[in-house]
Protein backbone atom coordinates (compact mmCIF):
# COMPACT_ATOMS: atom_id res chain seq x y z
CA UNK A 1 0.00 0.00 0.00
CA UNK A 2 2.60 2.38 1.14
CA UNK A 3 4.52 1.46 -2.55
CA UNK A 4 1.26 2.31 -4.68
CA UNK A 5 0.95 5.72 -2.47
CA UNK A 6 4.48 7.22 -2.76
CA UNK A 7 4.28 5.73 -6.97
CA UNK A 8 1.53 7.98 -7.26
CA UNK A 9 3.36 11.30 -6.69
CA UNK A 10 4.80 10.38 -10.37
CA UNK A 11 1.07 9.71 -11.84
CA UNK A 12 -0.05 13.46 -10.23
CA UNK A 13 2.76 15.17 -11.95
CA UNK A 14 2.25 13.47 -15.15
CA UNK A 15 -1.10 14.39 -14.74
CA UNK A 16 -0.59 17.95 -13.82
CA UNK A 17 2.49 19.12 -15.64
CA UNK A 18 2.11 16.78 -18.34
CA UNK A 19 5.49 14.76 -17.28
CA UNK A 20 5.99 10.71 -18.96
CA UNK A 21 7.23 9.56 -15.64
CA UNK A 22 7.01 5.44 -15.88
CA UNK A 23 5.64 4.39 -12.13
CA UNK A 24 7.13 0.82 -13.09
CA UNK A 25 10.68 2.32 -13.89
CA UNK A 26 10.94 3.14 -10.42
CA UNK A 27 10.95 0.78 -6.89
CA UNK A 28 9.95 2.12 -3.92
CA UNK A 29 12.35 2.46 -0.91
CA UNK A 30 11.76 3.26 2.74
CA UNK A 31 14.85 3.98 4.96
CA UNK A 32 14.62 5.41 8.48
CA UNK A 33 17.44 8.10 9.65
CA UNK A 34 17.98 7.12 13.67
CA UNK A 35 19.67 10.90 14.27
CA UNK A 36 17.23 12.64 12.40
CA UNK A 37 14.28 10.38 14.27
CA UNK A 38 12.09 10.10 10.54
CA UNK A 39 10.97 7.71 7.57
CA UNK A 40 12.15 8.83 4.30
CA UNK A 41 9.96 7.78 1.54
CA UNK A 42 12.46 7.16 -1.98
CA UNK A 43 11.81 5.95 -5.58
CA UNK A 44 14.83 4.71 -7.00
CA UNK A 45 15.24 4.04 -10.43
CA UNK A 46 15.84 0.83 -12.15
CA UNK A 47 17.26 1.98 -15.33
CA UNK A 48 18.92 4.88 -16.76
CA UNK A 49 16.25 7.39 -18.00
CA UNK A 50 15.08 10.62 -18.95
CA UNK A 51 11.98 12.23 -17.32
CA UNK A 52 10.07 15.29 -19.49
CA UNK A 53 8.26 17.87 -17.63
CA UNK A 54 6.92 19.81 -20.26
CA UNK A 55 4.66 22.31 -17.67
CA UNK A 56 8.37 23.14 -16.11
CA UNK A 57 10.37 23.27 -19.68
CA UNK A 58 12.54 20.61 -18.00
CA UNK A 59 14.23 17.30 -18.56
CA UNK A 60 15.00 15.38 -15.79
CA UNK A 61 17.78 12.70 -16.41
CA UNK A 62 18.15 9.34 -13.59
CA UNK A 63 20.58 6.91 -13.67
CA UNK A 64 19.90 3.27 -12.91
CA UNK A 65 19.55 3.16 -8.99
CA UNK A 66 19.84 7.19 -8.71
CA UNK A 67 17.01 7.79 -5.98
CA UNK A 68 13.96 10.93 -6.06
CA UNK A 69 13.14 11.67 -1.88
CA UNK A 70 9.29 11.97 -2.12
CA UNK A 71 8.60 12.52 1.40
CA UNK A 72 10.17 12.78 5.07
CA UNK A 73 7.58 11.37 8.41
CA UNK A 74 9.26 12.71 11.30
CA UNK A 75 8.87 11.48 15.07
CA UNK A 76 7.75 14.37 17.40
CA UNK A 77 8.71 14.07 20.70
CA UNK A 78 7.19 16.74 23.50
CA UNK A 79 10.12 18.66 24.01
CA UNK A 80 11.38 18.86 20.85
CA UNK A 81 7.79 20.10 20.24
CA UNK A 82 8.17 22.26 22.83
CA UNK A 83 11.08 23.85 21.81
CA UNK A 84 9.98 24.42 18.39
CA UNK A 85 6.99 26.17 19.51
CA UNK A 86 8.70 28.37 21.74
CA UNK A 87 11.48 29.27 19.06
CA UNK A 88 8.09 30.76 16.86
CA UNK A 89 6.60 32.85 19.97
CA UNK A 90 4.19 29.69 21.20
CA UNK A 91 4.01 28.30 24.41
CA UNK A 92 2.78 24.34 24.21
CA UNK A 93 0.15 23.94 27.31
CA UNK A 94 -1.46 20.36 26.56
CA UNK A 95 0.37 17.15 25.50
CA UNK A 96 -2.41 13.87 25.25
CA UNK A 97 -1.53 10.99 23.99
CA UNK A 98 -2.41 7.54 23.46
CA UNK A 99 -1.73 4.71 26.29
CA UNK A 100 1.44 4.00 24.16
CA UNK A 101 2.78 7.50 23.83
CA UNK A 102 2.49 6.37 19.54
CA UNK A 103 0.37 9.37 18.91
CA UNK A 104 -0.32 12.89 20.46
CA UNK A 105 -2.44 16.11 19.89
CA UNK A 106 -0.63 19.15 21.11
CA UNK A 107 -2.19 23.09 22.36
CA UNK A 108 -0.17 25.93 22.02
CA UNK A 109 -0.96 29.60 22.88
CA UNK A 110 0.36 32.84 21.98
CA UNK A 111 2.75 33.61 24.41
Amino acid sequence: MTAAFNKNVLTVVDRELGADFDADAFDHVALWDGDHEWIEMRLRSRTDQTVKIPALDLAVEFTAGEELRTEISAKFRKEGVRSELAATGLELTHWWTDREGRFALSLSVVR
